[in-house]
């Protein structure tokens, strides 16, 4: 039996739930941890890795909770080399993803120390699935086949189906950043093997080379994946892409447009609850979210987060069944230098939600949040 570490949930909001009002409830991550990762499975446990050491060279680190997040089991060590995870920059962290028989799948960029090294000894996209005990974790792969380059980290995503998605961002030819494209390695077998990566779109738009992204499973063929453009240096928009046939072709589903003449470093979020996918991503300092219905051509306009912005980053959003939504992010972060976070939630319509908005100091550098719905209606954010 594993032992459990316990840690205090601090209460923003203690009311009842009712139809204007939801809990949230803020939580640091287990041992100090940075960029934390979390899921709820199909039985209402959350899976949450985060990462822990170095920043250019340490380790990911996988706990389950059964109660909310108020304990965790013992954690277990996700990377099978020591030292090989970076997350310098805020935009390399490991990504997490809940697939078929709530097996979990886990992805990052390598860090110097990483093996194997993709060609060229350029840097690997390395991922690992949950070994069939649930006790640990396979050895560490290098999914990229035929294309290195990789800089600003990659996303997995699984669905109930047993596929699972590998993207990251590389040159195609040439090293510029218009030169960059968004490259899916997809697995039809639990993540046992994978195919060679393929482009999402042939349009080229480039890629911020710097930047994070995310893609995410709805299963029934249902993929997509968030990502910053990068052409003629200026144009940095943020690009949304809807895939209905298992990844095979993407659709531009929505565009963002962004004009400055530098690497944001940014990153952008997805989540999904009943066929629903909420988006949200960075524009000009100020955080924007969306949703996508399954019977909706176009997502809903962009809603910008309420204040001023300025100095918003690192969105983390999380969507329940009844289509209530949280979005947070990050204020007054930079290099090596962490902040504060906040967040907001949303009635279905987009509507903030009264006594729901909150703040918490203490981020630290390179840190980011984490958000999980609970069955109760209830969220968590996880710093």
């Amino acid at each position: 039996m594993a032992t459990l570490v316990s840690l205090v949930l601090i209460a923003l909001c203690g009311r009842q739930l009712g139809a204007e009002e939801l809990k949230v409830q803020t939580i640091r991550a287990p041992d100090g941890g940075l960029q934390p990762q979390a899921q709820v499975d199909s039985r209402g446990q959350v899976h949450l890795i985060y990462f822990a050491g170095d920043p250019m060279h340490g380790d990911v680190f996988y706990v389950r909770s059964d109660d909310g997040l108020s304990t965790f089991s013992k954690p277990i060590r996700v990377n099978s080399q020591p030292g090989s995870v970076v997350i310098t920059g805020t935009v390399r962290g490991p990504h997490l993803s809940i697939g078929k028989g709530d097996r979990v799948h886990v992805a990052w960029m390598g860090s110097d120390k990483s093996e194997p090294k993709a060609m060229g000894n350029a840097a690997p996209m390395l991922y690992t699935r949950m070994n069939d005990a649930g006790d640990g974790f396979a050895p560490q792969r290098n999914v990229i086949q035929k294309q290195p380059g990789l800089d600003g980290g990659g996303s997995v995503a699984a669905d109930l189906e047993g596929n699972v998605y590998v993207a990251w961002h590389a040159p195609a030819n040439g090293k510029e950043e218009a030169d960059r494209q968004v490259w899916l390695a997809r697995s039809r077998d639990e993540g046992k093997t994978f195919s060679a990566e393929t482009p999402a779109i042939p349009r080229r738009t480039g890629t911020c080379a710097c930047c994070g992204m995310q893609i995410i499973a709805l299963g029934k063929g249902k993929v997509y994946i968030v990502f910053r453009s990068a052409s003629e240096m200026v144009h940095r928009d943020i690009y949304l892409l809807a895939s209905n046939d298992y990844g095979r072709t993407f659709a531009v589903a929505a565009v963002d447009p962004w004009k400055i003449g530098t690497c944001v470093m940014s990153t952008a979020a997805l989540a999904q609850s009943a066929g629903t996918v909420l988006a949200s991503w960075e524009t000009e300092e100020q955080i924007y979210a969306t949703v996508l219905t399954p019977d909706m051509r176009k997502p809903q306009n962009p809603l910008p987060m309420p204040g001023p912005g300025g100095h918003r980053k690192h969105p983390a959003v999380a969507i329940g069944a009844d289509g209530n939504y949280l979005v947070a992010w990050t204020e007054g972060t930079g290099w090596n230098k962490g902040g504060s976070v906040a967040w907001q939630s949303f009635n279905k319509e987009g509507r903030p939600l009264r006594g729901t908005a909150g703040r918490a100091e203490g981020l630290p550098a390179w840190g980011v949040p984490a958000t999980v719905a609970l069955r109760d209606g209830s969220f968590r954010v996880i710093f």
